[in-house]
């Protein structure tokens, strides 16, 4: 399957990383889902991943059918349904992932306040867009540079 640049995207973030057991699982719930995914009756052109453990992913590609308000609602019923199975928080916009040596780290936004004021995350340290909204910017504007990121702007005081 092809997906164009323009595909949509949306990104939950785990707030700890998934076992492989708990991953290979949430993949098989995933792809019963995706392979069903309808807008009003339309097939949509749909994929999901995981990445580094962490990030649940959802694409789909608009150019065939669009989704809905009810084809989105629906994702978001499954990926609280998995939230609640594995013991996970998936909507937390305030936990930060970030890497450390090649590794993902999540933390408060509290924790990461301190990380970069005592210099333990520099201008440099790779951080997670997870704002990105299509396919296009996930592969080229997702792991970005903390200067480069929104996160630089509100933690900017700290610099």
């Amino acid at each position: 399957m092809s997906f164009s640049p323009q595909s949509r995207v949306w990104i939950y973030q785990s707030d700890r990383k998934f076992t492989s057991t708990e991953e290979s699982e949430i993949l098989n719930k995933l792809a019963a889902f995706t392979n069903q995914w309808k807008a009003h009756g339309n097939e949509l052109l749909a994929k999901a991943e995981i990445r580094y453990g962490f990030f649940i992913i959802l694409t789909v590609d608009e150019s065939q059918a669009g989704v809905t308000g009810c084809s989105i609602d629906s994702s978001v019923r499954l990926i609280k349904e998995i939230e609640q199975e594995y013991h996970v928080d998936l909507f937390n916009r305030f936990n930060i992932a970030y890497k450390v040596n090649g590794e993902v780290v999540v933390n408060s936004k509290e924790d990461f306040e301190t990380l970069v004021n005592i210099k333990q995350v520099t201008p440099e340290t790779i951080v997670f867009n997870n704002m990105v909204q299509n396919l296009a910017e996930l592969n080229n504007k997702w792991e970005v540079p903390f200067q480069n990121s929104w996160h630089s702007t509100v933690f900017a005081h700290l610099l």
